[in-house]
């Protein structure tokens, strides 16, 4: 199973899960390997600012479970370690970045692993348009990495509750605070649809003209 993550925040809220998981019993514990050098950093910062977690960690560390601990994975630094991880045998989870798959070391695993009918990757973030990762949510029989043409024999799973991303709902809200302030608006994240659509929204809301720059073009503040 090949997991793109993000290196800051999902692998850890993944790994999170896993352990709650495994700690249960509701699922047999298998290896998961963390193949991301600034995970393992993030992670370090995390054991060192768990009184900043939320209760939930709190409560899975008091019954015995530790998320953030190495017997719930194991970790691969170097270039090399990531490497003979596509010799291993047997079931295993490998998270590695970057999450969108556009660049990082899943592009590795999924040259090496795309091919093969046995493979799972699980999508757990947002991928933007003419990624790989997008193309493979999208079902594309055939992906194109480091120039090789690879089929796609591999099983995609698609996670959406894992998005960390704010809603409209969520964005409106946190934005009327700051309407009556602010006479500009300046929309430069999300495909153009729903950009649009959030920009329409403020017009009704709030009576402000969205600015809706495409790349390259230049905004003075």
């Amino acid at each position: 199973i090949f997991v793109p993550t993000f290196a800051i925040g999902r692998a850890q809220q993944i790994i999170y899960h896993l352990a709650d998981l495994f700690h249960s019993e509701k699922v047999k514990r298998f290896p998961i390997y963390l193949d991301s050098p600034m995970a393992l950093i993030a992670f370090n910062v995390y054991r060192d600012h768990q009184n900043l977690l939320a209760e939930e960690f709190h409560e899975l560390k008091r019954k015995g479970a530790f998320p953030l601990d190495t017997q719930y994975f194991i970790p691969s630094q170097s270039a090399e370690s990531s490497k003979e991880l596509n010799d291993i045998t047997g079931p295993c989870m490998i998270l590695a970045g970057a999450g969108m798959c556009n660049g990082g070391r899943i592009l590795h695993h999924l040259l090496h692993n795309l091919d093969n009918p046995n493979t799972h990757v699980v999508i757990v973030g947002y991928q933007s348009y003419g990624s790989i990762g997008r193309k493979l949510v999208e079902k594309a029989p055939k992906i194109t990495l480091f120039g090789v043409d690879i089929v796609v024999r591999a099983q995609i799973h698609t996670l959406n509750g894992f998005s960390a991303h704010a809603g409209q709902t969520d964005l409106m809200k946190w934005f009327s605070y700051l309407a009556p302030s602010n006479p500009k608006v300046v929309l430069t994240h999300g495909a153009d649809g729903p950009r649009n659509a959030l920009a329409a929204y403020i017009k009704k809301q709030h009576n402000m003209d969205a600015t809706l720059p495409k790349i390259g073009d230049v905004i003075e503040m």
